[in-house]
Order: C-alpha cells, then sequence, then structure tokens
C-alpha cells in the first residue's frame, strides 16, 4: 500500500507539533506515526491526505515557524492506528524555540481553582521557558534546567498524553513537583505567601528584584516618584528610561496605543514596545522623552504580581547599568543586595541571560533583539544556500554573533556592549555556548575593519580565516540580507547614518550614502568631516560637537556665546593641531550638536540620550516647510549652511521644537535625493536605510516620505545598529568566500 511522507522543516519542535499532527490525522481518518528527528518533524501517513498538508501549514501551533513541507511517496504496510514515535537520531539542523510569553490557557488556570491556581510556573507546548533553560540538544526534559525536578503522577499523566496541550512540554510543573518560589530579605526566608509580600514591599515605596525567565528585574512602583529617584540612585542610572510593566487595560491609560501596538505587546516574545506617552507617569520613568518602553507580564510569575499589586510596575534589567544582566540566585544576593529592598526568587535555574526585546511596530523596528525571538533564524536570500559555515563576530558596541549554516543565519541575542569587561566575557562564554549547543563549527570567521575591536581580535586569534568586513558594508549588507535580497540582484544605494565605523579610508565614517551589494561598494556621499574633539569624549559631550560644527561654519562667535564656560581655547588648539580630534562624517555626532544648540545641557549618561531628546521635542511648526538645508560640494553634505539658517530662525523667534524637526527633514532629504537619484537614473535598484540613527522613528518616517516612490529596503527584525553588524558581516563573507579565494582585510 502506498503512503506519502511529509518532512517538516523549521521551528517544529518544542512547540506542540506532534501532538498537532496526531490531532490532525485522527481528524483525516489518517494512519501512520511522526516523530521527531535532527531535520526537523517527519511524518508518515497511509489513507487519502488530500488538503493534510495544506492544514499542517495553515493551522500549525502558535509557536511553531514552518518553513517548508516536502511530500515524497512512501511504500510499505500500512500500520494501525496513528502514533507519536520516539525521537529518531541527535543533531542541531532543526531550530530551537525561543522562550514565550504565558498563553491565555495558562493564565486562566492559574486565576481558576484547581492544582495549578497561583502556580508562579505554569506553562504548555504553547508558552513558557526553552532557550532560557536549555542545556543541550535533543531539546528534553534531561537537557533543560527542569532536569532535577521529577514529575508527579498527575503533570505525568498531562506529558505522556498527545490529546494534552501539555504533552511533551519539557517545563511541565505544577506545586507538587516544580520549583519553588520564595521572598526574602537579606538573605533570609521569609514565612508566608511569597507574592503577597512583594507586593507589600512595592506598596511600601520599596525596590524589588524580581527572577524573571531570562535573569532579573529591578521592579518598583510607577506612579511612586519618591522610589523611582531611589532607583536611579541605587542603579546609578540618572536618565536613562526605564521600561514599565501592566495589564493592557492599564497600560491603555499610560500609553496611546495603535492596535499594531496591542498585536506586538501580545506577540510570544512579550518585547518592550517603545509607544507615545500619555504623560500621566510621573518624569522620572523617562525624563525629557515624549514616549514610553511598555511590556505585559511574561510570565505566570509576573502576572500574579501584578494581579496582587493592581497598578504599573517600573520593571528594569537587574544590573548596575552597562553591566551584564544577573541570572543566579547566589550571583543576585552578592550584586542586588544594595539595589533592592527584598528578592522574589525561585530554584528554576536560567541557563543563560536573555534581556528583554525592544521594539517600535510604527515603523516596524527591532532596537534589541533578545529573548523571545532567539534562538529563532533567517533564511538566506537566494544565491547564499552553498557555502561554507561562517561565524561572525560583531562590533564593539551591543555585541552579538552570527552564525551560518546551512542556508540559515542565526543572529544571537543582545551580548552588551564590549567596552565592559563583564559583557566581553558574556560575549566569550556566548561563543562557546551557541558552538556547542548548535553543533557549529566555522570554516570561515567575519569581523569588523577596526583592528581595536575587541571582537575583531578574538576573531582572529581563532585561527581560522578571517574576512574584514568594512562596518558600514556590514550595515548595508544587513539590511539586504535581512529583506531577502538575491545574491547578485544589483546595487543598491544604501544610506547609512549612524555614530562612528572605520572607513575603507581609514576615516571614522557615520554619514554615508554607498553604492553597492554583498561583494563591495563605492562611497557616493558623505556628511563633511567634522573634528571630534576629544576623541570618544566627543560622544560624550555634546557641546563639543557644537563647538566643532561651529566654528568650521564660520560662526566662531556664536559658540563663544552659546558656551561661555567650555574650554574652548584648548580645543580649538587641539583640533588646529590635529590632537585627539580626528575628523569625522558622524551623523549621531551631527544630531548631538544641534540637540546641544537647541538646549540640550551637559553630558550624555547613555548612548544617543541628546538625539533621542531631539526627536522627541521635535514637531513640525504651522509653516512646516523645510527651510533649513545642507550645502552640496561633489561628494560631501555640508551641515555649514544649515547652521546659518538654523541661527537665523531662532533669532527671528523660531521655536526649537519646530527647529528640530526641520533638522531631522533636511538631513533626510539632502541623503533621500541623493540616494533616489541613483535609483531613478539606473545605478541602483532600490534603497536600504540602515544604521542606529534609523532608530529614529521620525528619522525613518520622513527619509521614506523623501524618497517618494522608489523601492526601499529597511530594518524590522534585525536591529539596523550594531546589534545587526554580525548578519552583514557574515554574508559579506560568504559573498567574498564564493570567490577563488576567501579575502581579508
Amino acid at each position: 500500500m502506498t503512503g506519502t511522507r511529509l518532512r517538516v522543516r523549521g521551528q517544529v519542535q518544542g512547540v506542540g507539533f506532534r501532538p498537532f499532527v496526531w490531532q490532525l490525522a485522527q481528524e483525516f481518518g489518517l494512519r501512520g506515526r511522526v516523530l521527531n528527528d535532527p531535520e526537523g518533524v517527519l511524518i508518515e501517513v497511509w489513507g487519502d491526505p488530500a488538503g493534510f498538508a495544506e492544514a499542517i501549514l495553515a493551522r500549525a501551533p502558535p509557536l511553531a515557524r514552518v518553513d517548508a513541507v516536502e511530500v515524497s511517496l512512501l511504500a510499505g504496510h500500512a500500520p494501525e492506528g496513528f502514533t507519536i514515535a520516539p525521537s529518531a537520531g541527535r543533531g542541531a539542523e532543526t531550530r530551537v524555540p525561543p522562550d514565550a510569553a504565558t498563553c491565555p490557557a495558562c493564565l486562566a488556570e492559574i486565576r481558576a481553582p484547581g492544582r495549578r491556581k497561583g502556580h508562579a510556573f505554569a506553562n504548555c507546548t504553547d508558552c513558557g521557558p526553552r532557550f532560557s533553560i536549555l542545556l543541550g540538544l535533543p531539546y528534553d526534559r534531561g537537557q533543560t534546567t527542569m532536569a532535577g525536578f521529577a514529575m508527579c503522577p498527575d503533570c505525568r499523566a498531562e506529558y505522556d498524553s498527545p490529546a494534552d496541550r501539555r504533552f511533551h512540554a519539557q517545563p511541565i510543573a505544577c506545586p507538587a513537583c516544580g520549583p519553588r518560589l520564595w521572598f526574602e530579605i537579606a538573605g533570609v526566608e521569609q514565612p508566608g505567601d511569597p507574592v503577597a509580600q512583594a507586593v507589600a514591599l512595592l506598596r511600601q515605596g520599596g525596590i524589588l528584584a524580581v527572577k524573571g525567565m531570562g535573569g532579573f528585574h529591578l521592579a518598583c512602583a510607577a506612579r511612586n516618584p519618591q522610589a523611582i529617584a531611589l532607583l536611579r540612585v541605587r542603579k546609578h542610572r540618572p536618565a536613562k528610561p526605564f521600561a514599565v510593566m501592566a495589564p493592557l487595560a492599564l497600560l491603555d491609560g499610560i500609553a496611546h496605543l495603535t492596535d499594531a501596538d496591542r498585536a506586538l505587546l501580545a506577540d510570544p516574545a512579550a518585547p518592550i514596545v517603545l509607544v507615545p506617552s500619555r504623560g500621566v507617569l510621573p518624569d522620572g520613568v523617562a525624563p525629557f522623552l515624549s514616549t514610553l518602553g511598555v511590556m505585559l507580564p511574561a510570565t505566570p510569575l509576573h502576572h500574579l504580581l501584578l494581579d496582587g499589586f493592581g497598578d504599573v510596575l517600573v520593571m528594569t534589567s537587574g544590573n548596575l547599568s552597562g553591566a551584564p544582566q544577573v541570572i543566579g540566585n547566589a550571583e543576585a544576593r552578592a550584586r542586588l543586595a544594595e539595589f533592592a529592598d527584598g528578592f522574589l526568587l525561585h530554584d528554576r535555574d536560567i541557563a543563560r541571560r536573555l534581556d528583554d526585546g525592544v521594539e517600535r511596530s510604527d515603523p516596524p523596528m527591532m532596537l534589541r533583539r533578545a529573548r523571545g525571538r532567539v534562538p529563532g533564524t533567517l533564511a538566506l536570500p537566494p544565491g547564499f544556500g552553498a557555502g561554507p559555515q561562517v561565524l561572525a563576530l560583531g562590533g564593539q558596541m551591543k555585541g552579538a554573533i552570527c552564525l551560518v549554516r546551512s542556508g540559515q543565519a542565526l543572529l544571537s541575542h543582545h551580548l552588551g556592549d564590549l567596552d565592559d569587561a563583564e559583557c566581553l566575557d558574556e560575549f566569550h562564554k556566548a561563543l562557546a555556548d551557541y558552538a556547542a549547543l548548535f553543533g557549529h563549527r566555522p570554516e570561515v570567521v567575519a569581523v569588523d575593519a577596526h583592528p581595536g575591536y575587541s571582537a575583531t581580535r578574538a576573531g582572529q586569534a581563532m585561527g581560522l580565516p578571517v574576512v574584514g568586513v568594512w562596518h558600514h558594508h556590514a550595515h548595508l549588507a544587513a539590511c539586504l540580507a535581512e529583506n531577502g535580497w538575491p545574491a547578485g540582484a544589483g546595487p543598491v544605494a544604501g544610506i547609512v547614518l549612524d555614530g562612528a565605523g572605520l572607513g575603507s579610508d581609514g576615516m571614522i565614517w557615520g554619514g554615508e550614502l554607498l553604492l553597492g551589494g554583498y561583494a563591495g561598494f563605492e562611497r557616493q556621499a558623505h556628511l563633511a568631516p567634522v573634528a571630534l574633539p576629544g576623541g570618544d569624549r566627543a560622544a560624550r559631550e555634546p557641546w563639543r560637537n557644537l563647538l566643532a560644527q561651529l566654528d568650521r561654519a564660520g560662526l566662531s562667535d556664536r559658540a563663544d556665546r552659546l558656551l561661555p564656560q567650555a574650554p574652548r581655547a584648548l580645543l580649538r588648539q587641539a583640533i588646529g593641531a590635529g590632537l585627539n580630534a580626528p575628523p569625522s562624517s558622524s551623523a549621531g555626532r551631527l544630531f548631538d550638536a544641534v540637540a546641544a544648540a537647541l538646549g540640550f545641557a551637559g553630558a550624555q549618561t547613555f548612548e544617543g540620550q541628546a538625539a533621542m531628546w531631539l526627536e522627541s521635542m521635535a514637531s513640525p511648526a504651522p509653516d512646516s516647510r523645510v527651510t533649513l538645508a545642507f550645502g552640496q560640494n561633489g561628494p560631501m553634505l555640508d551641515p555649514a549652511p544649515l547652521w546659518h539658517d538654523l541661527f537665523r530662525l531662532l533669532d527671528g523667534g523660531s521655536a526649537p521644537p519646530g527647529l528640530a524637526w526641520q533638522f531631522h527633514a533636511a538631513l533626510a532629504d539632502a541623503f533621500a535625493q541623493r540616494a533616489r537619484a541613483l535609483v531613478l537614473g539606473g545605478a541602483a535598484r532600490a534603497v536600504a536605510l540602515s544604521g542606529g540613527c534609523f532608530q529614529n522613528a521620525l528619522l525613518h518616517r520622513l527619509t521614506l516620505q523623501a524618497l517618494g516612490d522608489v523601492p526601499v529596503l529597511t530594518h524590522a527584525r534585525v536591529p539596523a545598529n550594531d546589534g545587526g553588524l554580525a548578519l552583514g558581516q557574515a554574508v559579506v563573507a560568504l559573498a567574498q568566500a564564493s570567490g577563488d579565494a576567501v579575502k581579508g582585510f
């Protein structure tokens, strides 16, 4: 009797796929079996399979991501019934599911009478921890941090029943056999209900450390200014915005949410979503910003905590600003004791640090790729199916690595800024972790061309062929790869705007128009180079950039009036002598200078603070015509005329918010018109937008508007900032490796 074999590829293990297929087979009256193997899910059926494959695609479980269903004929005897067979083989060709927020069924269960009422660790095949508890493959309970919790008879019965939503849910647990929750102060466990004690602490204005899915959070009451101020002092975080967590009904009262925002908040990844604020929370939550980072509770524990507290909570990562997030109980006691007044702990270990992701719905934007999105993979564009296994190591800021194999790219979770010694240690741990977990054996390593980057030095020490990729080329390539731009499909005009990166001429770039693809590029236009007085200090102190910009524009008198207390003579002498004042085409530093001119005072306490302030204050004037413009001198886009116009308008009574909007529009227009001309003239087939400046939603929208009807590629699933560099490096390395030899620097 002829049967049918179906090979299902994608994210199909650990997501309830086999019981889904079992139930579907009952519905279609089919006999056969389904099993997991190293390539995904294998299905063998006898009977009439008409519509079966289509139903698999159309009705797959919520956490599944089906890449392909391959169908072939099968000879043999039809078995009796349909069974779920034991897993076959070992390996890591299939994908590991990311962690997923609590599903509606489990949420209802912890709030209703029954054995899991109030259970902080409820989960099923549609939700719960995955990557954060995974120790090895294949993905089964013995290879997770749940291995030490023996299932009780009730949980075992659910685990073994294909008709149950907990069939082979590896983190399955209940109060009788699962992890234990407790509350402690100063290292001493407190008797009583741990959630109720934590709620009481929050209501008293205290700071609570909460063990989450991928690490610890520090929480406090979001409507209590004194608690927020205390948290800022203890965390050494004077101005960087805090995220807040609340049920959707409460989020509606503090932020303006669109349907797209609500959909993103409800996604199983449960990211922090950036939305317009209603301005009802204390200013200390997000000082001087018009947006809030909001999220829904991602675990049963967070739901129970919010149910008890009944209001909005600040929920920020459990660390000293800039350091890696804490994940272990002993580590939390040692490192968070000076921050937290109480600890809400449990004994399920976290296998790896996974920060909360940060995203925006309009325009779609991934600012931090983290818990809930990783280890999801991206299919490489057409033309990249064959090639060596590549390991790409990213840049110095917003560390992330990328593994390429078998036509798929796996971009890691956010690893922090590698200037921090502890983040660098996490980077090296991630290299070993990902290699072991996914069986990756790189043949080529791709790095940023900057020889001083920690990631670059790590790659050079591996003893493998090294491909050095120019920073802004990697940004362009990452955008192309995310959008599936085929290898050899023709050149693209890439507008790449960011803070700093080494350019192919040895200068510091950051405001670039490139023409090219994966294999190479040509620089078509760029911002005029302006000195960075003090080098790295210019990235922290916007007034330095303002001084350099105004002096170059012939407005030194204005600089003297605006910066009377600054050491102007000393810096001018350094600029003139070329001492620690390298010229740069950085768009990020231009943003800083404009912010300083329009009222941003003092130093930045976190990366991008001045630019975020400028975006937040920007609003079009009643007459929103763009009266600021860049000069053009060959390939250079010169900001000098813009500075003259800006101060003429300021002196004439124009308000800073309107001028901030006009600056965004002028920058967008200057690059968009050059890029649009390349497309209309036939030199490029599309425009790609990349670099950290395009996290600025206003700049993003205005650039799209100025580009008009030409094809545009943007980032949505991969960060436009340096968190996406590794993907770009990987595909550039593949493109170069497809030639006669792997190219080095």
